[in-house]
């Protein structure tokens, strides 16, 4: 795994260091804003994770993650915040993060989190094309008004692509579409989306769920819906009537 580190304090990217080192991965450092996103656009297809503190000297981590997100949306993104920015988390999440992690942290968290959204994106990378399909029997998913691909990693509502799907926004829907009309909860859509516990935070899949709602309207209507105090739901049986 090629990773970028953006944090600028060495102790903590030293500390880190001998954890990577033992998983064998080839790790980058950038100390500040601007040299994060100059290593970053030196091989923008080139990164498998980037870990990204937010409060950082000359360019702030809100400014880094959304410069990374205009050039690449597929990038796996984990934030890297202080234990009382909960408003930096969620938007953070909202600006097209795919994950967070609280400071102080534990190096085995942040390992173990690195390896849960490395595995997830992997998957997705490796057979991403730009060629739609047009036959039925070449998507995986297919309800009456919706279709994924999940081979292309491409989902179309009304025959329309819904564009620029993060790798979590992705398997996100995918989830949400397998099942028409079952309601989900957030604790569900952690473990089936994420595959590990979030100690019960919830936002990480509202944040989610409002970046993927604000991309299906671009395209068509609303198929993701409100289950007030429960969850959510895919529900598309609505549409044209």
């Amino acid at each position: 795994m090629k990773l970028l580190m953006v944090e600028d304090n060495k102790s903590v990217a030293e500390m880190m260091s001998m954890f990577f080192q033992k998983e064998k991965w080839n790790v980058v450092y950038a100390y500040d804003g601007i040299e994060a996103l100059e290593k970053f656009k030196e091989d923008p297809n080139g990164w498998d994770m980037i870990t990204l503190d937010l409060n950082l000297p000359g360019k702030d981590g809100m400014e880094v993650n959304a410069e990374i997100r205009a050039i690449s949306t597929t990038v796996p993104i984990i934030i890297l915040t202080a234990r009382d920015s909960e408003s930096d988390q969620v938007l953070g999440l909202e600006m097209g993060a795919d994950d967070y992690v609280v400071k102080p942290f534990s190096p085995i968290t942040l390992i173990a989190r690195i390896k849960a959204l490395h595995r997830r994106a992997e998957l997705g990378s490796r057979m991403e094309s730009a060629t739609a399909v047009a036959e039925d029997q070449q998507f995986d998913v297919v309800t009456e008004h919706f279709k994924m691909n999940t081979k292309t990693r491409e989902a179309y509502l009304q025959s329309k692509l819904i564009p620029d799907l993060t790798p979590k926004e992705f398997d996100l829907l995918k989830t949400l579409a397998q099942k028409p009309r079952q309601v989900f909860s957030r604790d569900q859509l952690l473990q089936l989306v994420w595959h590990y516990e979030f100690y019960g935070d919830e936002r990480t899949v509202d944040a989610h769920i409002k970046k993927l709602r604000q991309k299906i309207e671009e395209v068509g209507p609303q198929v993701i819906q409100t289950v007030w105090g429960v969850g959510y739901k895919f529900d598309d049986s609505e549409i044209g009537v």
